[in-house]
């Protein structure tokens, strides 16, 4: 039940922070293709990841009882999404020292108080980068899914030995049952063999009187 609730709760966090990168990344990728450019690595890259992570975090969620019969799969194929996500996010690492957002002085504005004076404000005008605050955003969230993927993959592979040695305790003990029961049936087989033969015995030599 724990598994349950903590692997659902990492599923949902990976799966709604792949949602904004494939969004935004996808954007990147339409406006390549309508300018007939080739897409940059450092975008088809970490979109293509996390298309396929979200398919198989929402494939993973909604079959919850074949991801936990097949836990060790599902913790080798996180592991596989971690080393594919830091990939996409070692591609786009540029970013990371990027300037998105510039702040200037703007206008001033006199304001009057009174018989207490006056006094001007200046304001700030602040000018943000479109594309590179969401190249950005999508680099903080890669690095978010990285942590997310691994720690579920972590959850999938305890649960998934504790499963394999849970069903190791089984099969021994069914055997062991097994087994007992045939000598007890060999037993009891044995003794109303020799209990038939005691009594065939008594009656021939009944007969024979």
């Amino acid at each position: 039940m724990m598994f349950a609730i903590m692997f659902a709760f990492w599923r949902f966090a990976e799966i709604l922070t792949l949602i904004p990168i494939m969004g935004m990344l996808a954007w990147f990728v339409n406006i390549h293709l309508e300018s007939n450019v080739m897409t940059p690595t450092y975008i088809l890259l970490l979109f293509i990841v996390s298309v396929l992570a979200l398919a198989w975090s929402i494939f993973t969620l909604f079959s919850y009882h074949r991801s936990s019969a097949n836990a060790q799969f599902v913790a080798l194929i996180d592991l596989a999404f971690v080393g594919a996500l830091i990939a996409g996010v070692y591609y786009l690492r540029f970013i990371a020292r990027a300037d998105c957002a510039s702040v200037q002085a703007g206008s001033s504005v006199d304001v009057d108080f009174g018989i207490l004076g006056s006094a001007r404000l200046t304001g700030f005008d602040v000018s943000v980068n479109k594309t590179c605050a969401m190249l950005k955003a999508c680099f903080a969230l890669g690095i978010m899914n990285c942590v997310f993927f691994f720690i579920t993959a972590v959850l999938a592979w305890i649960h998934g030995d504790h499963a394999v040695k849970t069903e190791r305790r089984y099969v021994e003990t069914r055997r062991r049952s097994h087994s007992r029961h045939r000598s007890h049936s060999r037993h009891r087989s044995r003794s109303g063999h020799r209990s038939g033969s005691r009594r065939s015995s008594h009656s021939h030599h009944r007969a024979y009187v």
